[in-house]
This record gives C-alpha cells, structure tokens and sequence, in this order.
C-alpha cells in the first residue's frame, strides 16, 4: 500500500509562509535539496492545493542554464516525472503536464489511490495537507525547519490536527536546518 507524505519547510514557530505570503526565507541550499529530492524519488503523484500548484508549476517549463544547480535539475526530472492532482474549486485549467484538477477533497477517492497505486504520494500545501489530516490519511510527515522565526502566516499544521507521532529520525544540515521525520500512529 502507497503511503501518504506530507513534506513541508517550515520556520521554527511553525510557518510555511510569513504573513504576507512571502517564503523566501526558507530556499534550500544545495545540500538540503539534494536531502529532499532523495525523498521526493519515491513520489509518484502530487496532491497539491491551488497555491502550491501555481509556484511548483514553474518546474514544467524549467530550462537549466550553466548557472542553476545540480539539485535544480534533479528535481525538475523528479517533478515532470510524477502525476500532479490540483485540489481547486477555482481553477478551469492547469498547464502541467500530467496534472488535473480535482474541484473537491474526496478522502475515499485518496484512501484508494493508496491501496491501488504502486508509489508513494505527497500532499503539498498547508490547505489541502490539513484535510489529509483531519481525514485520517496521513502515514508520514517530514518538517524542515529552518532556522528563522518570522512571527506569523500560513501555519505549516493545521491547529485542529491531534495526532500522535512517532520520531523517526532527525537530521541536521550546515545552512542550521534541520529535518524531523514522523510517523503517523494509528
């Protein structure tokens, strides 16, 4: 059975974004997106909210130059390889390749991916994560955190999620971020 990730980047008090929407503080270094392409292999399909969709977009038109980094051109193979499904009641059309849109969170329409698809899926996008959570369907979580409070926005877990984790490893890496792995517990 395929598990359910949800990976995300994170301040150290709890935010994918600051409070004006702004997440530059938290690009990867090489080393740490080299870490996280490392995960992102195992994914075969995305779930992703409308927003999340419009900035990962950008790696379906990608081009690298001299100047753009291995673990950039790494993760744009990753990304054009796997399925994308945009979670919007807004959208009318998507221009990635193998992406389409789903107008509403189904929980059952994913409890079947999971038992029917042969690889791991992710769930990227605060929004959307939390009604992964608050249905039950997350197996795993992945937060980076980075070393760097930005004092409020989009929170990286919904306040409403109750659920007991299992650390299953930690790592650190030189930039001062550091990776916590959980699994979901019954």
């Amino acid at each position: 059975m395929a598990k359910l990730v949800y990976a995300t980047i994170m301040s150290l008090d709890g935010f994918t974004a600051d409070e004006n929407g702004n997440f530059d503080w938290c690009v990867p270094d090489e080393e740490l997106a080299t870490f996280i392409n490392d995960l992102e292999r195992d994914i075969g399909t995305y779930l992703l909210g409308r927003r999340m969709y419009e900035t990962m977009v950008y790696w379906e038109t990608f081009e690298a130059t001299d100047d753009d980094t291995d673990a950039e051109r790494d993760f744009t193979e990753i990304w054009r390889a796997a399925d994308k499904i945009v979670y919007s009641r807004t959208l009318t059309d998507v221009s990635g390749a193998r992406t389409r849109i789903e107008h509403e969170f189904d929980p059952d329409a994913v409890r079947r991916m999971k038992q029917t698809l042969g690889h791991d899926i992710s769930v990227s996008g605060p929004e959307i994560a939390s009604q992964m959570m608050a249905a039950g369907l997350l197996d795993e979580v992945h937060l980076f955190v980075a070393p760097v409070a930005v004092g409020g926005g989009k929170p990286a877990l919904s306040r409403h999620y109750d659920s007991d984790m299992e650390l299953l490893n930690v790592d650190r890496f030189a930039s001062g971020d550091v990776h916590l792995h959980y699994r979901i517990r019954g």
